[in-house]
C-alpha cells in the first residue's frame, strides 16, 4: 500500500525525512511545506531553507506561506487529503481544519524526550542543561504545542562532545527512521500511542539573544561548558574581552582550582588559556572566533590579538544589557 504524504519542515533536522521518503516505495510526497525564505549572513542574502532546496532537488512541488492558518497554501494542502501529514520543525501552529484534513493522521517529529522541553529548541536546552541523554518523540499532532499523544520514542545518549550541530545530526537521522517505520503501524492501528503527563511537562523556548552572553560570575566551567555547545552553531556563545565580542566555538573544563576572580587569566602560555569561573573553577579556551575573524584554534589567538594577555588579567569581562 502506499500513503501520500505532505511534509511540512524548515530546517537540516528535517530534510533526512524528506529523503527517507523520497527513497521509500511505500511513500507518494505530494508537496512539501516550508517556511519562506529568509534573509541570512552578514549581506542578508534572501536564503531558501534547507527542506526548500532538498525539495526542490527531488522536483517537488514547495509551498512557502508566511502564516499557514487561512493562506492559499493550507487550502491546497487540504484539497490534496493527504494520508498524513508530517511536520519536522516547521516552526508554525497548524489549525486544527488543517490538522483534520489528513485522512489517516497529522503527525509531529519532536527532538526530545516528551514531555519534556516542549517549543522551539528542545536540543539546546537539554545540552545547556547537562542533560545525559535526549531523543526523538513522534506524537500525533494537536493545536497545543508538542502536547499530543505519544506514538513512539528513541533515546540517545549526549556525550561530553555533543554540541547542538552533531546532535541534531543524530536526531534527524532517528526521526527519519520513526516516521518510516511508525506510519504503517499507525495506519493499521499497531501502536499504543502514550499520553503525555502535564505535571512532567517543561519547554524550550527559542533562544534569546541575551541567552548567548557568557557570564563567567555567575556559571562553573562545567556549566560554561554545557552552555557552549548547548547554543553551538546555530546561536554561538560569546563573551566580552576589551568591549569586544567573542564568540567561544570549543571549550574544556579542567579538573583545577584558582583563587582567582571569574573572568581572569589563570594560565597563558603558547598554547593554552585558562579562565576563572564561578565557584573557584577553571576553563580552558579551545576555540574561538574574534569579532570580524574566522574561528581559530587557541594558539592562533594567542600568536594574535590575544598575544598581550598575562597571567591575573580579565578576560571574560561581565555582561551587559543590550
Amino acid at each position: 500500500m502506499t500513503f501520500s504524504i505532505v511534509l511540512m519542515g524548515t530546517p537540516q533536522f528535517a530534510v533526512p525525512i524528506l529523503e527517507g521518503l523520497m527513497a521509500d516505495d511505500r511513500y507518494d510526497l505530494k508537496a512539501v511545506v516550508t517556511q519562506p525564505d529568509r534573509p541570512q549572513g552578514r549581506k542578508h542574502l534572501l536564503t531558501p531553507s534547507p527542506v526548500k532546496v532538498a525539495a526542490l532537488a527531488h522536483g517537488l512541488k514547495v509551498l512557502q506561506p508566511e502564516k499557514i492558518s487561512g493562506s492559499d497554501e493550507m487550502q491546497q494542502v487540504i484539497d490534496m487529503a493527504p494520508d498524513f501529514i508530517v511536520t519536522a520543525a516547521f516552526g508554525q501552529f497548524l489549525p486544527t481544519k488543517l490538522l483534520n484534513a489528513a485522512k489517516i493522521a497529522a503527525v509531529n517529529t519532536h527532538a526530545s524526550l516528551l514531555p519534556k522541553y516542549r517549543g522551539g529548541a528542545p536540543v539546546h536546552y537539554a545540552i545547556m542543561n547537562g542533560d545525559q541523554e535526549t531523543g526523538v518523540s513522534l506524537m500525533y499532532m494537536v493545536k497545543k504545542m508538542d502536547a499530543g499523544d505519544v506514538i513512539a520514542v528513541v533515546k540517545v545518549p549526549i556525550t561530553s562532545i555533543d554540541n547542538v550541530g552533531t546532535m541534531f545530526e543524530k536526531l534527524s537521522l532517528i526521526g527519519r527512521d520513526l516516521v518510516l517505520t511508525q506510519l504503517p503501524k499507525i495506519a493499521s492501528g499497531d501502536i499504543s500511542p502514550v499520553q503525555q503527563d502535564e505535571d512532567k511537562v517543561t519547554f524550550s523556548p527559542n533562544i534569546p539573544h541575551q541567552l548567548q552572553n557568557l557570564n563567567f560570575n555567575a556559571e562553573t566551567a562545567q556549566q560554561l561548558d554545557w552552555h557552549v555547545r548547548g547554543l553551538y552553531p546555530t546561536h554561538p556563545a560569546y563573551v566580552r574581552v576589551g568591549g569586544q565580542r567573542i564568540k567561544l566555538i570549543q571549550v574544556t573544563p579542567l579538573d583545577e582550582v584558582t583563587m582567582l576572580e571569574p573572568g581572569r587569566v589563570v594560565e597563558k602560555s603558547k598554547k593554552n588559556l585558562k579562565i576563572a569561573a564561578a565557584n573557584q573553577t577553571v576553563l580552558r579556551i579551545d576555540r574561538l572566533q574574534p569579532a570580524g575573524k574566522s574561528e581559530m584554534a587557541i594558539n592562533a589567538y594567542l600568536n594574535g590579538i590575544g598575544g598581550q594577555l598575562q597571567n591575573g588579567d580579565i578576560w571574560a569581562e561581565e555582561p551587559i544589557n543590550e
